[in-house]
């Protein structure tokens, strides 16, 4: 369990390395017409990993991984290890299930991602440090103007032992559920700027784990991490044994629709702008109330439109631990300024933030970052402190 707190000072100087940093995507919806997303619609995105490779995803890279009884086996063993696969597909609304076992390690941590093109974003992300307690994370439009939107939740062995971590998301709000019974619930009565702060665009699904106790990491990211890690004890093994991908195409229950990809009808990232194209090639308006013309590029997966991976990742130099990042990583320790949320029985978060259901009081965190945070921490140290000035990373290609 971590014990450690910071000083004002510190959190208060770390906040200020890291407001500078920038998320990024490929293409930002928001901002000009961009490629459209394949989606996931009425097709299978179920994999089993216990039997090996899963066709839904593509490896990022750096990244090999091996595949045993316990499913997808993400392995670190130095500091410039981050092994990460994503989805070449997108959901509109859906629901996802992992089946996960954290890897166990001081300053190790393993993640579970969805995140838009225009950086709406929903996590589930575990520290190798903490063997109580998982954490949750949203943002909307990469929006890291407040610092309150992490929670924590308690869990038996998370290191040691499988769990189901799930997401039910809709137009309404967002689920997240440990073996099928909801820990926090968001909607937009409690959403950090109401309907609007809501995730709501097409998300793709990411998988990894990465280092955040680098000896050159900010010293805030360390102590939320667990502290520096010992490569000695390394390797650290996170285990994905298997997930369920369920797209709802727009709509707030599973589509039995075949839908070819999903399209921004302008640059307001509504949910209800989007446009659900049909696998013949017609517009679902029962899912979508758009009716603004497509853009004419589409998006695959490794073969598709999108420009290619290699144009957009940072130089061969570049180690994969420090390109990566998310949305979420920029809210590092600013966030521990607040009381982190706490799931309680059925009462509401503080700060607003959520509503929270389960009769276990969590063991009190430590003032740390929210879940993603500390990435960018992680990152952006290495990434100064050799001038290379980036932060594109795996998580956001």
């Amino acid at each position: 369990m971590l014990s450690k707190t910071f000083t004002t000072a510190a959190l208060a100087l770390a906040a200020s390395t890291l407001v500078s940093a920038q998320t990024s995507t490929d293409c930002n919806p928001l901002e000009k017409t961009c490629p459209n997303d394949p989606a996931f619609g009425k097709n299978d995105g179920d994999c089993d990993f216990t039997k090996g490779a899963c066709g839904n995803f593509e490896s990022l890279p750096g990244t090999t991984l091996k595949y045993n009884g316990n499913g997808a086996v993400f392995s670190i063993s130095t500091e410039k290890e981050a092994p990460t696969i994503r989805t070449g597909k997108y959901i509109f609304f859906g629901r996802i299930d992992v089946v996960v076992q954290a890897a166990a390690g001081a300053g190790i941590v393993t993640s579970a991602v969805l995140q838009s093109d225009d950086l709406d974003e929903i996590d589930w992300e575990w520290v190798g440090g903490d063997n109580a307690q998982a954490q949750t994370n949203y943002f909307s439009k990469g929006n890291t103007a407040t610092y309150d939107r992490g929670a924590f939740h308690p869990v038996s062995n998370p290191l040691g032992s499988f769990h189901t971590y799930s997401v039910e998301w809709t137009s309404a709000g967002v689920n997240w559920l440990i073996d099928n019974n909801v820990v926090r619930s968001l909607t937009a009565a409690n959403a950090e700027g109401g309907a609007a702060g809501l995730p709501q665009t097409p998300m793709q699904v990411k998988l990894g784990t990465w280092v955040a106790g680098r000896k050159d990491a900010p010293q805030g990211t360390v102590e939320w991490a667990g502290g520096y890690t010992d490569f000695s004890k390394a390797p650290f093994l996170g285990y994905y044994k298997s997930i369920s991908i369920v797209d709802y195409a727009g709509a707030d229950a599973p589509t039995s629709k075949s839908v070819k990809e999903y399209i921004y009808g302008d640059h307001s990232g509504s949910w209800q702008s989007i446009k659900v194209s049909l696998g013949d090639g017609s517009d679902d308006s029962s899912d979508s109330s758009s009716t603004t013309a497509a853009p004419t590029s589409t998006k695959g997966s490794s073969s598709s439109t999108k420009a290619p991976a290699s144009s957009t990742k940072a130089p061969a130099s570049t180690t994969a631990a420090e390109q990566q990042t998310t949305t979420a990583e920029q809210t590092t320790l600013a966030s521990s300024t607040a009381a982190p949320t706490k799931s309680s029985g059925g009462g509401s978060a503080s700060n607003g933030t959520v509503s929270s259901t389960g009769s276990v009081q969590p063991t009190k965190p430590p003032t740390v970052p929210g879940s993603a945070g500390a990435r960018t921490a992680a990152t952006l140290g290495s990434v100064f402190a050799v001038g290379a000035g980036l932060a594109l990373a795996q998580f956001l290609l």
